[in-house]
């Protein structure tokens, strides 16, 4: 959840038209930072019946309020400096006009994306085995 609302951002400025960069305040670690603070307010306030829809997949878990605390900070960032390394627009440490990460690795997007395609795949194979092994789990 954290690593993907970042992306409501050009979401929303595409959808709407906007005169606003693709990826703007909210593609910087401050503006980041500002999302994952209301996502873990957010997460908080939801966590009974987030748990109960973990506990229908049967992937449910206990979270401290820490452990949920750090998951949005984690989340949020990594989107941050993944996008930074395939997009020239991005601001990571606004308001300062700079972009260190852009193109650090040498891959191009086609390898990032082929990237995130495999860990897809990983994270489907290693849902499932949590499946199979929870058949049982408590409903």
């Amino acid at each position: 959840m954290a690593n993907v609302i970042v992306d409501v951002e050009p979401f929303v400025v595409l959808l709407f038209g906007l005169d606003y960069p693709l990826h703007g305040f909210f593609h910087s670690f401050l503006g980041g930072s500002l999302i994952a603070l209301v996502l873990y307010f957010a997460v908080v306030k939801c966590y009974p019946w987030i748990l109960k829809v973990m506990n229908t997949f049967r992937v449910g878990q206990e979270m401290s309020r820490r452990k949920i605390l750090l998951s949005c900070f984690f989340g949020v960032y990594l989107h941050i400096i993944l996008d930074s390394v395939l997009y020239t627009d991005i601001m990571p440490f606004f308001p300062f006009d700079v972009n260190p990460f852009f193109g650090i690795f040498g891959l191009a997007s086609g390898d990032i994306y082929q990237s995130c395609v495999i860990m897809l795949i990983v994270g489907v194979i290693l849902l499932a085995y949590v499946w199979i092994k929870n058949k049982d789990y408590p409903r």
